[in-house]
């Protein structure tokens, strides 16, 4: 493609927006052509000028306004977009971006909404060229690349991929996003409004493709428990319902690489059993508030971090994140890796891997084919590298 921009980053001035924006006028290793864009220009102006970035080229377009983002669209290779929740205003875009065949990629945990995203526009964007990826932030770039790398080991080594990998996060500090917040609280709200949606939140193969043919019972952690083989007690991870599909996507996606009776889940690492039943009980009461609408506002006028919130810039640097992958080989070896990252999950590193996903769509993948993608299947080690060189992420094994 020879178009004017190699990456649009569509959402400049949201919070997560301008972290991204930063790190991409910081990220001088490589050279690539970019534009910043959003609805309101002035915002973008006062960016733009934070940047020190004189010629840096200004787009707008509001989030539905087909006319505007098809222009944006013709004009880049690849739009980077955080502009959420994307149930209520991500649809148009990844339209726009099937039609015209430019690569997409998003920060989404809403899995109803990439469930119609993929109904609708995943024979398009085949058929136009365009690579779509959704999650492409702390959910789900660390849980699907961890099982990627941890499968693609196994079978290099015994022939056979892991029938069942459990992740456990075990250290991670950071306050959720306020646009993570407000994305589950529109899955709840799109969930009382449309009771079908229940079964497509509970089907962990919902984002499969329908002839995946997948029907192994799926481990769910709903409350915390002891595990006798990792030796820790654990609690319910908030991600897990995303993630956790994301993964089996790949697997369908893969061929059924890690096997058609592949095992998964996802929970957190508690310090004590206290904890675990401390905090299971805390999300299970947010649940219970999140379900109804008076809940939800109450929640959000108060205590939770609102859309364009979040930490300093000191608070972000302080934030990490340690996920371990713990799989049996079927000779019986006990293998683990482990993903990490040095920033706030919810803010810097996730900043860092959304900026990182489009520039390996822009200049790594080409022989990638259209359709919508996860970041394992689609970009892989290619990602992997990309992380551990520019944005303080690392998958790696633990030696026993």
């Amino acid at each position: 493609m020879s178009n004017s921009f190699d990456i649009v980053l569509y959402g400049a001035t949201s919070f997560v927006g301008q972290i991204t924006a930063k790190y991409l006028a910081q990220h001088t290793s490589e050279p690539f052509s970019w534009a910043i864009a959003g609805r309101n220009r002035a915002k973008l102006d006062t960016l733009k000028a934070e940047l020190g970035l004189a010629d840096l080229p200004i787009l707008v377009a509001d989030s539905h306004d087909e006319d505007a983002l098809r222009s944006i669209a013709e004009q880049t290779n690849v739009i980077i977009t955080t502009v959420g929740p994307y149930a209520l205003y991500g649809e148009t875009l990844v339209k726009i971006c099937a039609e015209t065949g430019t690569d997409y990629c998003d920060l989404t945990g809403e899995p109803q909404w990439i469930k119609q995203m993929l109904d609708q526009y995943e024979a398009q964007a085949k058929e136009s060229g365009a690579r779509i990826i959704h999650c492409a932030g702390f959910d789900s770039i660390p849980s699907d690349l961890g099982v990627w790398a941890l499968q693609e080991h196994a079978i290099a080594a015994t022939g056979q991929p892991v029938s069942h990998i459990k992740m456990r996060v075990t250290k991670i500090r950071g306050a959720a996003s306020g646009g993570t917040v407000a994305s589950m609280l529109n899955v709840m709200a799109d969930v009382r409004k449309d009771k079908s949606l229940r079964k497509v939140l509970v089907n962990p193969y919902v984002l499969c493709p329908d002839e995946h043919g997948f029907h192994v019972r799926q481990t769910n952690h709903q409350k915390a428990q002891f595990e006798p083989d990792t030796k820790m007690w654990v609690m319910p991870f908030v991600m897990a319902a995303i993630n956790e599909r994301i993964v089996h996507r790949t697997n369908a996606l893969l061929g059924a690489r890690y096997g058609s009776a592949f095992r998964y889940d996802e929970a957190m690492r508690a310090k004590s059993a206290g904890q675990a039943w401390g905090m299971t009980l805390g999300l299970g009461a947010f649940m219970l508030g999140a379900a109804t609408g008076l809940g939800r506002t109450l929640m959000a006028k108060t205590f939770l971090p609102k859309p364009g919130e979040g930490p300093s810039e000191q608070a972000q640097l302080k934030g990490m994140f340690d996920m371990r992958f713990y799989g049996t080989t079927e000779d019986g070896s006990q293998l683990e890796f482990k993903v990490k990252g040095d920033r706030d999950p919810g803010y810097g590193s996730t900043a860092k891997m959304l900026a990182q996903v489009g520039l390996c769509l822009a200049k790594d993948v080409s022989e990638l084919e259209g359709g919508c993608w996860t970041p394992a299947s689609g970009l892989g080690q290619k990602l992997i590298d990309r992380l551990a060189a520019h944005a303080g992420v690392s998958v790696s094994q633990v030696k026993p």
